[in-house]
């Protein structure tokens, strides 16, 4: 399915799953967006949106809001959504590194999803990468205590990065990582565009999964005044 079927669908119909960003210094407020208390999941950069809609079919009860960095992508699953009548997606257009930074609510996300993220190959580039120690220490904040943040990437040098970066947060602690394997399907909940990709083409998958053992500091400090 191509991206140029995105014109069958008029904006106003794809309007409803679209997020604007909020005012500066604001958060959104996940209750009154979905209109529930159900709780929260974020993909970050879902692309042509496989696990989105895999995952939001699979799990009414749980809420899911997406951030993609190309619009051209944001409208197609969008339009996926509205084929589908997904009423527990959300859609956001812009860089996540300040979304996530910026604009979640603290202690708020059941999950942060992040599935082969660009590598972003060439030394020069290397500073536009999505995950740095600063992304890593802004989904901590965001995710609620016991909440999981699940990696998956076929680029086995920027995995371990990843895991560097995310070893030295005291907040977390690791429950899988490693290789993936069919066996262990339970930590890719539902199959990517990517993964599927890389699996054809024969590459190996390394994922992980963290959960946050404390709340964020920037919770208990706002409890404490």
């Amino acid at each position: 399915m191509g991206l140029r079927r995105l014109k069958r669908v008029p904006l106003e119909q794809l309007q409803p799953f679209l997020l604007a960003l909020p005012d500066a210094g604001a958060v959104f407020d996940w209750s009154a967006i979905f209109g529930n208390k159900n709780p929260v999941e974020l993909e970050v950069g879902f692309g042509k949106g496989g696990f989105l809609v895999a995952a939001a079919q699979a799990r009414p009860n749980v809420n899911f809001v997406g951030i993609e960095i190309e619009r051209a992508l944001v409208l197609y699953v969008a339009g996926r959504m509205v084929r589908r009548k997904l009423s527990n997606v959300r859609l956001l257009h812009g860089d996540a590194r300040q979304i996530v930074a910026r604009h979640l609510p603290a202690d708020s996300l059941q999950a942060i999803h992040v599935y082969f993220p660009d590598p972003w190959w060439k030394r020069r580039h290397r500073k536009r990468r999505l995950f740095t120690a600063e992304f890593a220490h802004a989904c901590v904040r965001a995710l609620q205590p016991g909440g999981r943040l699940h990696l998956a990437t076929d680029v086995e040098e920027y995995f371990t990065e990843m895991l560097t970066i995310l070893h030295a947060i005291p907040e977390l602690k690791v429950l899988e990582q490693g290789p993936w394997e069919a066996s262990c399907q339970a930590s890719l909940d539902v199959i990517t565009n990517f993964q599927r990709k890389a699996l054809q083409q024969g590459r190996s998958i390394w994922r992980a999964v963290f959960e946050k053992v404390s709340p964020s500091t920037e919770s208990g400090e706002l409890q404490s005044k």
